[in-house]
C-alpha cells in the first residue's frame, strides 16, 4: 500500500504521524510540501477529500487571516495556497483507503491497516489514543 504524507519536519504533529505510519511497517512517500508544493489540481482534490479548502487552510502561525482567507471561497483559498504553501495545514496523509488531515495525529490510524505496537509513544511520551 502506498502512503503519502505531506510533511513539515518542524511540526510535532507531523513528526508523530510519520512515526505512526512507520510503526505500522510502512515507509511512506514523504512530500516536503513547503519546498515542493502540490499543484493546483492536487490541492483541489485533497481539499475536496477532507471537506473543502477551508478545512485544509492553516490559520495558526500563517498570514491567512491578514490575507482575508478566513471565510473566503475555495477558489481564493486554493489559489493562495498554491502561491504560499505555508498556508496548507499538515500533515495530510493520502492512502488508497482515503485522505485525512491528521489532526489529531490518531486520525491517521484507520487508514493504515495495521495496529501500532503496544509500546508506541508520541514524542512527548504520551501513548497514541485508539481512533474514535
Amino acid at each position: 500500500m502506498t502512503v503519502t504524507i505531506w510533511h513539515n519536519p518542524n511540526c510535532g504533529t507531523s513528526r508523530n504521524v510519520l512515526a505512526m505510519i512507520r510503526a505500522t511497517g510502512v515507509e511512506p512517500v514523504i512530500v516536503d510540501y513547503i519546498r515542493t508544493p502540490p499543484d493546483a489540481a492536487t490541492l483541489a482534490q485533497v481539499a475536496a477529500a477532507i471537506g473543502g479548502a477551508a478545512a485544509l487552510l492553516r490559520t495558526r502561525g500563517t498570514p491567512a487571516e491578514a490575507m482575508g482567507l478566513v471565510g473566503a471561497d475555495d477558489a481564493t483559498i486554493l489559489a493562495a495556497m498554491a502561491r504560499e504553501p505555508i498556508l496548507i495545514n499538515r500533515p495530510v496523509v493520502i492512502t488508497p483507503r482515503g485522505t485525512v488531515l491528521a489532526r489529531p495525529s490518531e486520525t491517521v490510524l484507520p487508514l493504515l491497516g495495521g495496529a501500532l505496537p503496544a509500546d508506541f509513544r508520541k514524542e512527548d511520551g504520551a501513548p497514541a489514543l485508539p481512533p474514535a
